[in-house]
């Protein structure tokens, strides 16, 4: 996928290299390094095949196709594309993992309208996890190379590359 289609996006270049808070009103694509915090709470941000973000993230939706260290709180859903590399806990209503993409962390699943409850990166280590209160709207965990916890209605399981 290249970069949003829409024409109100922000693009962070292969090039470019940020340290500190980034907040913004419009969707974002980050082909760059991004140290810090990303808070774009009404709208989009993806990260590139060559993106690399070590913050916490705080967006509508989230496709990673490159590497996030630091947890991940998306008001709407989460893909994971199959070259992602996912350190963290990720906090949503929806997920995606494809086939090929790798995921250290917990994943919870959002029910809808609730306040989501976002911990502070501490360390990217796997905790164990308790079933989900609310049935997963969309869970897809086709991710043979994924390393984590999920979360699902029926209970968490632990998948190991």
């Amino acid at each position: 996928m290249d970069a949003p289609k829409t024409g109100d996006f922000a693009h962070i270049g292969k090039s470019v290299v940020i340290k500190g808070e980034l907040s913004g009103s419009e969707d974002l694509y980050v082909d760059g390094q991004v140290t810090g915090s990303i808070e774009l709470r009404g709208n989009s941000l993806t990260v590139g095949p060559n993106g690399q973000v070590k913050a916490n993230v705080s967006a509508k939706t989230v496709v990673v196709q490159g590497r996030v260290e630091g947890n991940v709180q998306a008001a709407d859903r989460v893909d994971l594309r199959k070259s992602a590399v996912m350190l963290g806990d990720l906090f949503t209503q929806r997920i995606a993992i494809e086939d090929g993409a790798y995921l250290k962390g917990k994943v919870d699943i959002q029910k809808e309208g609730a306040k989501p409850e976002m911990k502070p990166a501490t360390s990217p280590a796997v905790a164990p996890t308790t079933p989900a209160a609310a049935p997963a709207t969309a869970v897809s965990t086709a991710a043979s190379t994924a390393v984590g916890t999920v979360a699902t209605p029926q209970g968490s399981f632990e998948q190991k590359k």
